[in-house]
């Protein structure tokens, strides 16, 4: 039987339509299964397993008197106490020099001589005045018998010793004038007993040691005062820093300090402090401090640069074991509880290091707790669970 066209399209629309409901109501049906969508993952957090729970242990940051550390840099210096400036005597021109920077000295050798004419007006002054003192005493003895025999009166002894007293007297002022200038007690009496004048003066050590430097030639002339030789006792010498004032407030005389010397890597000497200054530098506003380092073999040498290393006063401050510290991308992290099996890891600012601590300064509110022992596993656990949704 023949169908009209009319009639296939109606009937093809209304089979049409009801697939079309059909699929609508699976798919309805599908998403009320399926639920809502789960909620995103937050990387940072992280949940206890079983096992996780036998390793993590947790504890509120907890406080200790932590003393820090400070590093100066440092030189070596000559022990001022036990340094000579050896000085030109009087105006004159430099004969000879016999020693020469780094040389070994001793007290009382002679290190070069000068000519100088202040000590030839000086000498020729002595020999004046001893001649003087013989008259003067020639003088008196001639009194003496002249008031035995009844000639004079006692008057004119008196007055007569009072004239050798005076010599006497000169002699002695010239002869220290002499020995000041640098004449030792034998080329003065060479002087006294040849009667003759000797314009030559000895540059003479005045103490055990090394010479540092030589400030002179020979020929040079020199004045008063000028300086020819620098000398030091090296067995002992300073370790000198410059600390900042901010803190040098709570260093005290004897307190422990180490030093490194840069020309001897990795020897740490300790010492202690010897010396504080008791006024700031306005320019760099800083504390001159110092050890004396004790220096028999002459291995520490004036100059070396050094490494100081002091302890600064002890603070109360939050601390954390060194376990709970987690670094991830160049900066540090603690795991902070959330619930009782709940951790997020936050990035925290931590100070210096002492004795398995590190100093917490920020990230951590007061009352929270953190994970002290067992961060590492629970990082790496953190670490896989984030690759593993990521996939």
């Amino acid at each position: 039987m023949k169908i009209p066209g009319e009639r296939v399209l109606a009937v093809a629309g209304t089979v049409a339509a009801f697939l079309g409901l059909a699929a609508c109501g699976a798919k309805v049906s599908a998403d009320k299964a399926a639920g809502p969508p789960a909620a995103a993952r937050d990387p940072m957090s992280i949940s206890l397993t079983p096992e996780l729970e036998k390793q993590v242990k947790v504890a509120s940051p907890s406080f200790a008197a932590v003393a820090g550390s400070l590093s100066v840099t440092a030189r070596v210096e000559a022990d001022r106490r036990r340094t000579a400036a050896i000085n030109s005597p009087v105006a004159g021109r430099v004969a000879t020099l016999h020693v020469f920077a780094g040389d070994t000295v001793k007290k009382g050798q002679v290190l070069g001589t000068l000519y100088g004419t202040g000590l030839t007006d000086l000498q020729l002054s002595l020999l004046k005045a001893q001649t003087q003192q013989q008259l003067a005493q020639r003088a008196v003895e001639r009194a003496n018998l002249l008031l035995a025999a009844g000639v004079i009166g006692s008057a004119e002894v008196q007055r007569r010793q009072a004239e050798l007293g005076e010599s006497t007297a000169e002699i002695t002022v010239l002869r220290d004038q002499l020995k000041v200038l640098g004449m030792s007690e034998d080329s003065i009496s060479k002087v006294e007993s040849g009667r003759t004048v000797n314009s030559l003066t000895e540059i003479v050590a005045e103490i055990d040691g090394t010479v540092l430097e030589r400030k002179v030639a020979v020929g040079q002339i020199v004045q008063p005062s000028d300086t020819i030789y620098e000398l030091a006792d090296l067995s002992t010498v300073w370790v000198v820093a410059e600390v900042p004032e901010q803190a040098a407030g709570d260093m005290v005389i004897g307190e422990i300090a180490e030093t490194e010397i840069e020309a001897f890597p990795g020897q740490l000497i300790a010492g202690r402090l010897s010396y504080i200054s008791a006024t700031v530098n306005p320019e760099t506003r800083t504390v001159q401090v110092r050890i004396d380092l004790p220096n028999p073999r002459r291995k520490f040498k004036p100059q070396m640069l050094a490494t100081m290393n002091l302890k600064e006063g002890a603070q109360q401050r939050r601390v954390v074991p060194l376990t709970a510290v987690v670094r991830e991308d160049n900066r540090e992290y603690v795991f902070v509880q959330k619930d009782e099996k709940s951790f997020v890891l936050r990035p925290v600012e931590m100070g210096p290091e002492f004795e398995k601590v590190r100093v917490l300064v920020t990230g951590v509110e007061p009352g929270e707790k953190i994970v002290t022992e067992g961060a590492f596993h629970l990082n790496n656990e953190r670490r896989r669970l984030a690759l593993t949704s990521g996939n």
